[in-house]
């Protein structure tokens, strides 16, 4: 079982009430993974669910991207501007 921290940040980190999540996870485990179990410990980041994106290393990942050997991960919401 491995421990993952995810950074979060802007709305997501609003939502959750925190700057960062821990969530376990077996070391076999993807992106994809990951997204479940955290929308699972932490229900409110269900509002942006759909919209996120998962930084593995400062690198956008996709869901089916291992994390065992991750050193950083981190939750993108989605950005607005002008």
């Amino acid at each position: 079982m491995q421990h993952i921290p995810v950074q979060l940040f802007a709305l997501a980190r609003d939502l959750a009430g925190a700057e960062q999540v821990t969530v376990a996870l077996p070391e076999e485990a993807t992106v994809a993974d990951l997204r479940v179990r955290l929308f699972d410990q932490v229900p409110a980041l269900g509002a942006v669910g759909d919209k996120v994106r998962f930084a593995v290393d400062q690198q956008y990942a996709s869901d089916e991207m291992p994390l065992s050997g991750a050193r950083e991960v981190a939750l993108i919401p989605p950005v607005s501007g002008g």
